[in-house]
């Protein structure tokens, strides 16, 4: 499961000690809160369906899945339903496609989601074997699924717009320089990513 609070807090504080930056922003925001969800298949399930789409869209989409294959969508159910089945519930082409190669790889055995690799990149790198997961949604995924403690996001925009103000930076950061930057913030990255959400949803003008 994602880091707890207690996790956070420490993390944060651990933080805040070797960049001020990031005491100045608990000072103003506070603590974020844990993002936990579930392990396995049908938290990367919900991920696909989440793409390009507003939460709202996903949640009506995630409904009717639910009403046709049951609660949690069993990979095998969705393997056996048909493309019209699933058109009418909200799911296109693309993302059945990349449903089905998720339902395949959890049923063939190919993918553990209860026994990743513990080296994070092998563990990134098995995860994006399913098509239509890539590199941000495969962090996502052990970050707030297994609360791998130093999960860096760089790639993805809040983060790179946050941390440039947390920081102070004139403008926002490439991923590159969040990469190199963030190395100094080793083992505690993934509370770094989590503040950085917090911050910019609460950020005060």
């Amino acid at each position: 499961m994602g880091l707890n609070q207690e996790q956070l807090r420490a993390s944060m504080d651990a933080l805040a000690a070797v960049e001020p930056g990031f005491g100045a922003a608990l000072a103003r925001v506070g603590y974020p809160e844990p993002r936990i969800r579930p392990r396995g298949y049908e938290t990367l399930l919900r991920t696909i369906v989440g793409q390009q789409v507003s939460v709202k869209a996903a949640a009506a989409v995630w409904s009717r899945l639910e009403a046709l294959l049951g609660e949690g969508c069993a990979a095998d159910r969705l393997l056996a339903s048909d493309f019209d089945a699933l058109r009418a519930c909200g799911l296109s082409r693309q993302k059945q496609g990349y449903a089905r190669s998720l339902a395949e790889l959890v049923l063939s055995g190919a993918l553990d989601l209860h026994s990743l690799p513990e080296e994070d990149e092998e563990a990134i790198a098995a995860l994006v074997a399913v098509k239509g997961i890539g590199r941000w949604s495969a962090e996502i995924y052990l970050l707030f699924a297994e609360g791998r403690h130093d999960i860096w996001p760089a790639g993805d925009l809040a983060v790179q717009i946050e941390v440039g103000r947390i920081l102070g930076l004139p403008e926002r950061p490439s991923e590159k320089t969040i990469r190199e930057v963030a190395e100094a913030w080793r083992p505690h990255r993934g509370a770094a990513a989590i503040m950085a959400w917090h911050h910019y949803n609460t950020t005060v003008l």
